[in-house]
């Protein structure tokens, strides 16, 4: 039997129509691109970033016949970060810096925009990369560098590339905010950094940090200008930041306590730090950078360092009482010195501090049990003793069930 004309015509335009919907979906997901082969710094960068843009070139975004004027794709690229620690470190910019040299001088189609909110409407991509160790903790081994590029329209990952660098001659050292920061800056936003930086094609961003990524162009300048010296500038937009839709991160909260710590602000200074550890509180979770002596339950001896620490003990027990918290009290070390020594060393301090709240709240003594970790959770691994594995030498109080 003949069939209709008519349904002839529209049978094949469903077939059609469901051809060009297979088309597109696999330009819209195309394969991430990845390699186990080690390679020096530059090198690796250059892979990962030709893998990447490699694969815009299959979207049909890019795919589409566009007026000169327009013919450039604009991305935003949010800072990058060590995956380990959250920090911004010298080496995290200089990924930065030959991510965005390979782009620039081999791909004509992108242009990468400032990381500021006049920008989030303008680009079409957000790109996110972090560098961690594949031994997390170990100062040996190589790095892998994750990038990806996120649609900001639809919240999707378009692209992710990964390759394996060498660590020769980077220099880990954080950047001063992080330096001078008293606790491990590590919230739900930098875990979603993270993890967006590693999510495959075709997937979703990270829901918690790209719901936020308008304030997080706040946070960057403040950043910025507190490196800078800028401190009343950088109180201006953390408070900024802490009064916008989002605004409520462990960046923000420490960046007010810092900045007013580098004012002479004392009393807001405290008032902060207390927030900053109610917050901790909140996610069950607080690292703090107590530093001692090399070898002993003694504060490091310049009160340039440990002279805020009688405040910071204060504000701790203040709102672990507060909040009738039971917690685990972690002392850590850095990678010098034999395991066990260090496992000793680590428990002591531990104890040091549980006895410094104690007396300071007794009820908190109570809830509190002292551990000691070494160096076996150790963040950077490096064992240099300096600013660079501060984190390493951290007493963590973790939040647990009473009872």
């Amino acid at each position: 039997m003949m069939l209709n004309p008519l349904l002839r015509l529209r049978g094949l335009s469903v077939l059609l129509s469901a051809l060009a919907a297979v088309l597109v979906a696999g330009c819209a997901a195309p394969q991430a691109t990845s390699s186990n082969t080690e390679l020096p710094f530059d090198e690796a960068v250059a892979q990962a970033t030709d893998g990447l843009v490699s694969q815009t070139q299959k979207l049909p975004a890019f795919l589409a016949k566009v007026e000169a004027k327009i013919s450039k794709r604009g991305v935003v690229l949010d800072p990058m970060l060590d995956a380990s620690s959250g920090q911004q470190t010298n080496a995290t910019q200089l990924l930065e810096r030959r991510v965005t040299e390979r782009m620039g001088s081999k791909f004509d189609s992108i242009e990468i925009l400032p990381f500021q909110s006049a920008n989030l409407g303008k680009a079409q991509y957000l790109l996110t990369g972090t560098m961690t160790r594949v031994q997390a903790g170990k100062s040996k081994g190589p790095l892998q560098i994750n990038l990806a590029l996120t649609e900001l329209k639809s919240g999707n990952v378009v692209a992710q590339a990964a390759a394996l660098a060498r660590d020769e001659g980077l220099d880990h050292t954080p950047l001063p905010y992080y330096q001078d920061s008293p606790v491990l800056v590590k919230d739900p936003v930098i875990d979603g950094y993270v993890k967006t930086s590693a999510t495959l094609p075709g997937q979703r961003a990270d829901a918690y940090y790209i719901e936020r990524i308008a304030v997080a162009t706040v946070i960057n300048e403040a950043n910025s200008l507190y490196n800078a010296e800028k401190y009343q500038d950088a109180l201006a937009q953390y408070r900024a930041a802490g009064g916008a839709p989002g605004g409520e991160q462990l960046r923000v909260l420490n960046g007010i306590y810092l900045a007013n710590t580098k004012l002479g602000r004392t009393a807001e200074a405290e008032l902060a730090f207390g927030k900053v550890v109610a917050y901790g509180i909140s996610y069950n979770q607080l690292g703090v950078k107590f530093l001692f002596n090399p070898g002993s339950t003694v504060f490091w001896s310049d009160p340039k360092v440990s002279g805020a620490y009688a405040m910071w003990l204060r504000q701790i027990a203040k709102e672990g009482t507060a909040a009738k918290a039971c917690m685990n009290i972690v002392g850590h070390t850095s990678r010098t010195g034999s395991e066990q020594t260090n496992e000793a060393l680590s428990l002591q301090r531990a104890t040091y501090i549980r006895q410094r709240l104690t007396a300071e709240a007794a009820p908190l003594g109570a809830r509190a049990k002292p551990a000691g970790m070494g160096f076996r959770e150790n963040i950077v691994g490096s064992g240099t003793d300096n600013s660079v594995d501060a984190l390493d030498r951290r007493v963590e109080f973790k939040i647990v069930p009473c009872g």
